[in-house]
């Protein structure tokens, strides 16, 4: 869901702007973002897995590293701060056009739908909520970590998944915007995966291979046009 069906870079720019006070242009935050979420990745078992850590130490960690890496030190009141401010502007999220109109088209030819998300409950249902996911996917169909008890990339999560709606491999498709989490992921199971490279990251040497990559929500309509061909 984040990042892939919204653009999660647009509340952090915003809180970016209101909170750090710096005169960072739009590749410069983009850096900062993505050196959030790699920080963020580095800690989230620690707060998934028994609760090592608090849901806020996590995003004050994140944010006060990836402020490190920039030369900017934040303390803890700032990035409490900060991320008010981010959690604030998350509530204005809104989908990228094209996915609208994929799930439009999908919904309407019957497909089954499903969201599988890391993270709280109460957090990403907030998100759900917002984005108006519910009118194209079941509620019983959003899948997400903490409910679950497994997170992406495990194995576990994903055999959950297939086995609770009963997927058929050879015709599941999986979209996502982490390699790590979702591309290993949904290979691992043996279905087609998508990877939203929207980010331009670098692709990390693995044995598993999307069997589509692409830099923007726009390509996908293309790309499921072809698989309906076929």
């Amino acid at each position: 869901m984040d990042d892939t069906l919204y653009d999660q870079l647009q509340p952090f720019h915003k809180a970016v702007h209101q909170q750090l006070n710096t005169s960072f242009n739009n590749d410069e935050i983009k850096a900062l973002y993505l050196a959030s979420r790699k920080y963020s990745d580095e800690v989230f078992e620690k707060h998934m897995n028994g609760g090592e850590i608090t849901a806020l130490d996590l995003q004050t960690y994140r944010i006060t590293k990836a402020c490190q890496d920039f030369g900017i030190s934040l303390t803890y009141q700032q990035a409490v701060t900060f991320q008010e401010t981010y959690l604030h502007e998350q509530q204005q999220i809104q989908l990228f056009p094209a996915i609208v109109e994929l799930l439009d088209s999908l919904y309407a030819n019957n497909k089954q739908l499903a969201i599988l998300t890391n993270g709280e409950v109460d957090h990403q249902m907030m998100k759900v909520q917002r984005l108006g996911i519910t009118q194209w996917v079941p509620a019983e169909h959003i899948f997400v970590s903490a409910r679950v008890g497994y997170s992406k990339p495990s194995q576990k999560l994903f055999e959950y998944v297939e086995n609770t709606l009963e997927l058929d491999k050879d015709h599941t498709v999986y979209i996502g915007d982490s390699f790590e989490n979702d591309i290993i992921g949904a290979k691992q199971m043996g279905w087609s995966a998508i990877w939203m490279n929207h980010r331009q990251r670098t692709k990390p040497v693995s044995n598993h291979q999307p069997d589509h990559t692409i830099e923007s929500s726009d390509d996908l309509l293309a790309i499921f046009d072809i698989m309906e061909e076929v």
